[in-house]
């Protein structure tokens, strides 16, 4: 009989306990890591899905991660704005409250509060989040403003707010403090009384005339440049008897001014005596105007002209000047605003007429020339120049209209836009000064001296001589599309920012205006050019009707962070629902795996012993 060795019993028994050893350690891996496998193939036909729920799984972090930077960014961005808000309270409060009592700076204690506050609102818009600019539109890794004291004071050859605010006030004031008006007598009367506009761009604006001057005939603004006549006629006023000329100012502001006829001696303020007949009651009216005239050119005027001084530097619009060129009168002349679109030689008429059918288009919007009865965008080949400036301004949207002085016509765009003007007859458009396409980007306003006094029109200043405070990222197209955010795989928000916005801009230019003014404390009407500043700033501040305000930004920010919200809740509950699933595929159960471990643990040990036991054996043994 044949006796077989142990060999191959043991070797199956080595193979078995390889074998039990392997599953050992697999389950103890399963035990460490809680996953199924380390392999997709080792989980089994279930893992495919376990594929897609990891992938959404990762894409849900991917937006949570998202999402945390945009709120990051969008809770810095509100903490800027609500200290705008609050900027803009302390300012206004100081306008309203503040006393008129002059510094050795010219200036008052509700004016050092607005430079303390207007440095503090330049730092807020130049608010960073990580190394991005929050308010710069796309150029995020640029400041949004230059410094507060730049654009108050300038830098080097660049002029800044300070500079432009005195070369407008001496453009406004012109000479004597008239406001670019003149009072007199036409030739040969003695009863009337003239007021007329000198066709500057700057000073006073003639608006109507209101009169309770018995036998007076009053005759409202007409004409180019405009100007309005009171004839007393043969009968003098009565005491008390009113006459008032109401003015539009260079910010938009309308300021009455009132005279009345009196019989008291010393003749009181805003009053005009009542002569012997009424050629001296005419002299004293325009004495009296004429010193009424330069106390509001003083005053209010000065005021006023600071506000629009600020408006053009922080609100730039395009501005387009043509070449000087004359009529074809028969003693050629420089055009004016009364000179006529078409007309025959020897008429105040440009040199080359318009045309029926002849247009002018003002980016994009064309102005159509029609023989009568213009609407809408026509004129009438008829008209005069200033009638088609009027027009182009209208189509433009301008705050500053269009001018024209020795001949030459000055263009202003809408503000922050660029303009572009053509025209189908191009020798008639050189006729007004043109070439065939003018076109200009926005820049700063400025007046166009030295000498300012006796200035006529504003030109656009250059990056040489003028500074932009703005220099993040210019466009037209909405600012909080300059920054978008993907925060689930159909939400999309925008957070984007620009320093520029109307409510931003508008806040701080009313802040510099108000700190950046001073005052002669020796000037007898100091108080009242403060008083006229503080009110209009203080108007100004307060919310405006129909315009952005900072509390629409932080609406719309809020919306964008209530959509994060949303998703963000939505994706915490999606994530929840995929990782159980995943776990279903990939993980274990802990209690099933400790178990099986047990009882390889002990098949493992038995097999030990009989292995141990059977190479033990020898043939002694066995018999």
């Amino acid at each position: 009989m044949a006796i077989d060795g142990v060999n191959g019993r043991t070797n199956y028994i080595g193979s078995s306990i390889v074998n039990l050893r392997a599953q050992l350690d697999e389950l103890t891996r399963q035990l460490a890591s809680g996953k199924v496998s380390t392999t997709y193939a080792g989980q089994g036909p279930d893992r495919g899905f376990a594929l897609s729920l990891r992938s959404q799984v990762s894409l849900i972090d991917a937006y949570k991660d998202t999402a945390n930077n945009v709120n990051t960014r969008l809770s810095v961005v509100n903490l800027a704005l609500q200290g705008m808000v609050d900027i803009g309270k302390s300012v206004k409060s100081a306008a309203t409250t503040a006393t008129v009592v002059l510094n050795d700076s010219g200036q008052t204690s509700g004016q050092i509060t607005a430079q303390a506050a207007f440095a503090n609102a330049v730092s807020l818009l130049n608010s960073q989040s990580g190394d991005r600019y929050l308010f710069s539109g796309r150029t995020t890794d640029q400041p949004a403003t230059v410094s507060a004291d730049v654009m108050l004071y300038g830098d080097g050859a660049k002029a800044g707010l300070s500079q432009l605010v005195n070369e407008r006030r001496q453009a406004d004031q012109g000479v004597g403090n008239m406001g670019h008006l003149a009072v007199s007598s036409p030739p040969a009367t003695t009863t009337v009384t003239s007021l007329a506009e000198d066709g500057s761009a700057f000073g006073f604006k003639l608006g109507t005339v209101t009169s309770s001057l018995t036998g007076a005939t009053v005759t409202q603004a007409t004409g180019v440049p405009p100007s309005v006549t009171v004839d007393l006629g043969a009968t003098n006023p009565n005491e008390g008897d009113k006459i008032t000329f109401n003015f539009t100012l260079p910010d938009g502001t309308t300021e009455p001014l009132t005279l009345t006829a009196t019989t008291t001696s010393p003749v009181p303020a805003g009053s005009f005596a009542i002569g012997a007949d009424t050629a001296a009651t005419t002299a004293n009216l325009q004495t009296a105007l004429t010193s009424a005239v330069k106390t509001l050119g003083d005053t209010s005027l000065v005021a006023a002209s600071a506000i629009k001084a600020s408006d053009d530097f922080f609100n730039p619009s395009a501005t387009i000047g043509g070449s000087s060129v004359n009529n074809q009168a028969a003693t050629p002349g420089p055009i004016t605003g009364a000179t006529a679109l078409s007309g025959a030689a020897g008429t105040d008429s440009l040199t080359t007429s318009f045309g029926i059918g002849d247009t002018i288009t003002v980016n994009g919007t064309p102005i159509t020339f029609v023989a009568s009865g213009a609407t809408g965008n026509e004129v009438n080949i008829t008209d005069s120049v200033q009638t088609l400036l009027a027009k182009i301004d209208s189509i433009t949207g301008t705050k500053t209209p269009s001018t024209i002085n020795g001949g030459a016509i000055t263009l202003h765009g809408g503000s922050g836009e660029s303009l572009t003007v053509t025209s189908s007859n191009t020798a008639a458009f050189a006729a007004l000064g043109f070439g065939p396409t003018v076109s200009a980007n926005p820049a700063p306003l400025r007046v166009a001296g030295p000498p300012f006094n006796t200035a006529t029109t504003l030109v656009a200043g250059t990056p040489a001589n003028t500074v932009s405070w703005y220099t993040g990222e210019t466009g037209t197209d909405s600012a909080r599309g300059t920054a978008v955010a993907r925060v689930d795989q159909a939400v999309t928000v925008q957070y984007g920012a620009r320093a520029n916005e109307e409510a931003l801009r508008y806040q701080l230019q009313n802040i510099a205006v108000y700190a950046v003014v001073t005052t002669n404390a020796a000037n007898p009407n100091a108080s009242a050019q403060v008083a006229a500043l503080q009110q209009r700033v203080s108007a100004n501040l307060a919310p405006q009707t129909g315009q952005q305000s900072i509390q629409d930004m932080q609406a719309e920010f809020a919306g964008a962070q209530t959509a994060i919200k949303a998703a963000t809740d939505r994706q915490t509950q999606l994530k929840g629902m995929a990782q159980t699933m995943l776990d279903s595929i990939e993980g274990i159960n802990q209690d099933e795996v400790a178990t099986k471990i047990l009882a390889l643990q002990t098949n493992l040990q038995a097999s030990y012993q009989t292995t141990s036991m059977l190479y033990q054996t020898t043939l002694l043994k066995y018999l």
